[in-house]
Formats: C-alpha cells, structure tokens, sequence
C-alpha cells in the first residue's frame, strides 16, 4: 500500500527536475522573490487609488494603464527579444520597472496623492514588465531541454502564484501597519534578487534567422500565430476569460461593502485566485499527460466563469476566498498548456515575439477586465457587474471554443511525434 501510494503521489506531485540546471535554479528563485514585491506594489497601488479617489472606476483605470504599455512594448520587446542579447535586454527592462517603483516610493512619502502621478508611474513599470517578461519566457527553453519545458513553464507559473499569495497578504499586513511608502520600498529591496539573476545568466544571443527588430518583424509574428488555428484559439480563449470574468478591480469596493473596508480582508481577497493556483501547481503533475488540450481549455476557462459567479453571491469572507481560489488553481492548468502549445510550436528565431503576444494577453487581459469590471460597477453595481461578466466568459468560451475544428481536436501527444 505504501508504495502505491508513493507511486501515486509521483504522477501528480510537480515535476522539480527542471530546477537540476543552475541558470534555470537562480532565475527561477530570482523571478519568485522579486514577483513578491510586484505583487505587493500592485495591491498597495489599487488601495492607493481607491483611497485617493473613493471610485471602482478609478481603480479599473490601472488598467488601460497597464495595457497601452503591455501591447506597444510586449510586441516590440519580444521582437527585439529574437534580434539581440536576451540576458542584457532582461537587466535593462529590469531597471526600467525598479525605477517606476522607486517614483512610487517617493510619491507616497511626499504626500502629494496625485492620481495622475501614480497612473504615470504604473505605466512606466508596465513597460518594464512588458519587455522582461517575453524576454524570459523566451529565454526558458534556451536553458532546460525540450522535454522538460512544459515542468518549467509549471514551476514559473507556481512560483508567480506564490508571490501572488505571499505579496498581497503582505500588503495586508503592511497596508494595516505602515502604510503605502513601506510597501513600495520592500518591492524595491526585493526587486536586487531577480536582477542579480538576471546577471548571472550565461550570453543568450540570437540564433537561426535574425529579424530586425521593428513594425515589419512584429507583423511577421501576428501572421504566424494567425496562420495556426491552434495557436490563435489558444490566444482568443485567454481573452475570453480575463476580460469578461476577472473581478479584481472590484475588491476594493467589496472589501468596503461587506468588510468594512478592512486592509487584511482586502489581502485575502488579492491573494485568493494565487492560493489555489498554488495548490494546483504542487498537484501538477498529471497536467502534462493531458492529450486533448484545445477541449481541457475550453472546458476549464467555462469552470473559471462559473466559480468566479458563485464568489459574487458568497457572503462570508472565508467562501468568496475558497471560490476564488478554485477559480487560481483552474488558470494555472490553462497557463499551462497555453504557454507549452507556443514553445512546442516555435522555433527559437519567433519564440520571444510569440512570448511578447503571449504576455500581452496573459497580463493585458486581466487589465482589459478591470476596466470592464469598473465600468459596469459604475452603471449596474457590484454584483451584476461580478455576476455577469462570469456567466457571459462560460457561454461565450464554449460557443466560441468549440466551433473551431482544429483547436476542438488538437491532440498535444501527436503534434509533438508529427513535429519530431
């Protein structure tokens, strides 16, 4: 019985074996901490707003802020990603977000409470994410074997969860005792980790056929993912879920509603979707051997609109975390195979301008529905606005999922032997 059980544990415990190359080890660990304080930043510049302004609209702002960066630099950064060094494009990115939350720091110790200031500042640190973050990803299958990148993309997507967790619950905590400025100088402190990974990574340069980076490469990119159904489908079913059922820029409201405006309550609720996307990548272990993945996806992303539905109509605060967090662990499995479907598809001459489209999606969207999140709050209120956009992402990702043939077939075991 014992052995049994171990052998069973095996098959769905994640799989570590990634963590043996040293390069892959530092920049893993370095990602995990310097992702806390993103995240705590992130929690205490919503807080921040809604404080400033009193407006759910305000806070769904941060996201066009978020995003007018994220597309016009992910896209480009990711094509430079394919023409250059992408350890020294990494440490300039780097630099560029540290700086944003150094601006931060010192608008909150000045006191100003300028909302257009801290909209700036966001902007500016969004454009440093969107440039390291196709960056790494590009850099991922270049440091581990093909075989082992779906195990990597798992660990890097548990180990953001993690930060997830840890960084909003921190800023509970923080928020509660310090105040804004504490925040913003912990994110600054922690940010040295991943900047000292990044300048322990080995000469990443180009290599097959360089593009120059400009509009004509990022164009080359947008046609190749529009040439493979596989591809687009897995883009457009991500989009799907974040822009009609992210509700994250209705927490601050709730937390006032129902919580009395608590700054730990709030954490809980900003930690909740990490939580369970933790707990789902310490049980990941079957997700790779899952074969029919356009069908998983759609069937998933329609779970995520339905969870993320029974939260709004949850009353204590206890089950709108549990709900939440059901919801995590169901976007980490998508991740997943959505980030795994681009880099088994990619050679290594597209794959930073894939990973730039990549993370335009994975971090616009959510920005896409905060603002749709705000917006409706404003009109509808809180709960129609929560409620809804959920039931709408689950009819829309199972019309729209399955009626594309290729995506409703795809079978990720044959694709790879095909491609072999």
């Amino acid at each position: 019985m014992p052995g049994v059980l171990q052998s069973a544990l095996k098959r769905v415990a994640v799989d570590t074996r990634p963590l043996r190359v040293p390069a892959y080890r530092r920049l893993l660990l370095g990602q995990g901490v310097s992702f806390i304080g993103f995240q705590l930043t992130s929690v205490a510049v919503s807080a921040q707003v809604y404080d400033i302004t009193g407006s759910s609209l305000w806070v769904g702002l941060l996201g066009p802020a978020n995003l007018i960066p994220l597309v016009v630099f992910g896209l480009w950064g990711g094509a430079v990603a394919d023409a250059v060094d992408r350890r020294r494009l990494l440490l300039a990115g780097s630099v560029v977000a540290w700086l944003a939350t150094a601006a931060l720091l010192l608008h909150a110790w000045s006191g100003l409470a300028n909302i257009y200031f801290v909209l700036a500042a966001v902007a500016v640190q969004s454009t440093g994410f969107a440039v390291t973050s196709p960056t790494r990803g590009a850099i991922i299958p270049r440091l581990v074997p093909a075989e082992r990148v779906a195990a990597a993309n798992t660990l890097n997507f548990l180990v953001s969860s993690v930060g997830s967790v840890l960084g909003p619950l921190l800023a509970g905590v923080v928020l509660a005792k310090s105040g804004y400025a504490t925040a913003y100088l912990i994110d600054a402190v922690l940010f040295g980790t991943g900047f000292y990974a990044a300048v322990r990574l080995p000469r990443l340069g180009p290599i097959g056929e360089v593009a120059r980076p400009g509009l004509r490469s990022v164009v080359d990119g947008l046609r190749y993912i529009a040439s493979r159904p596989i591809v687009m489908m897995s883009f457009v079913v991500d989009i799907i879920a974040m822009a009609f059922a992210m509700p994250r820029a209705l927490y601050p409201e709730l937390t006032a509603e129902r919580f009395g405006g608590s700054a730990v309550a709030f954490g809980w609720l900003s930690a909740s979707l990490a939580i369970g996307a933790v707990a789902a990548g310490l049980f990941s272990g079957w997700v790779g051997r899952v074969r029919r993945q356009g069908v998983a996806l759609t069937i998933v992303i329609a779970l995520w609109g339905l969870t993320v539905t029974a939260a709004a109509f949850a009353q204590p605060l206890w089950l709108i975390v549990a709900l939440l967090a059901v919801g995590g662990a169901i976007d980490l499995v998508s991740a997943v195979w959505r980030q795994t479907i681009l880099q088994t598809y990619a050679p290594d001459e597209m794959r930073g301008r894939l990973q730039g489209v990549f993370m335009v999606v994975v971090a616009g969207g959510p920005r896409l529905g905060d603002l749709r999140a705000g917006a409706t709050a404003g009109a509808f209120g809180l709960v129609p606005a929560w409620a809804g956009g959920g039931l709408l992402c689950a009819a829309l990702v199972l019309v729209v999922g399955f009626a594309v043939p290729a995506f409703r077939k795809y079978d990720a075991t044959a694709d790879v032997l095909t491609r072999s």
